[in-house]
């Protein structure tokens, strides 16, 4: 009898890992990876929830684009946990969904983190592989565009921020690739 229940356990747990399969006519969908990926995302982000933190995933790959010129894809996404239980989704990287299709494009949109705190707003950016001398900062507004370069990235992004700022008090610091702003607020 213990022999039984060991094969039916077996069998069971082999069922679990197996993956589903639809045939749609057009070729079989595989649903196993999927809902394995779901479910641990679920899990993950649940544990942020309790916990609070930071969740970052990244891929990176290339590929032939017209002319058969080699495109380098950059896509990822963060989820943040804030005080309160607030979570933040943000994604990053040079591919933009567009009416065409994802396309990818030279320059990347880097990830900023904007922080509404009491007198100022503070905005930190991880901009790798730019120095100094490649940052690039305007203020118009409520509006700040950044764009950065190097011989081998590029980087731009507009980031509307929550309230209106004094343009003449903007501080920013640079180290290895991060870049911190502070704005006093009006």
């Amino acid at each position: 009898m213990a022999t039984q229940e060991k094969h039916e356990k077996e069998s069971s747990s082999k069922r679990e890992q197996e993956p589903i399969e639809l045939d749609l006519g057009l070729g079989k969908l595989s649903f196993g990876g999927l809902f394995k990926g779901l479910g641990n995302l679920i899990d993950l982000a649940g544990k942020l929830a309790e916990e609070g933190g930071e969740f970052k995933q990244e891929k990176a790959f290339t590929a032939k684009g017209p002319g058969g010129k080699d495109l380098n894809g950059v896509f990822g996404v963060s989820i943040r946990t804030l005080d309160g239980g607030k979570s933040v989704f943000e994604t990053f990287g040079n591919i933009k969904k567009t009416p065409k299709g994802p396309v990818v494009e030279e320059v990347r949109e880097p990830i900023v983190d904007v922080f509404d705190e009491q007198g100022h707003i503070r905005l930190i950016a991880e901009v790798p592989g730019v120095n100094e001398e490649g940052l690039s900062i305007e203020l118009k507004g409520d509006i700040l565009s950044l764009n950065a370069a190097s011989k081998e990235r590029q980087y731009a992004k507009e980031i509307l921020l929550p309230c209106p700022v004094k343009k003449e008090t903007l501080q920013r610091s640079f180290h290895n690739g991060i870049l911190e702003i502070t704005i006093e607020k009006i």
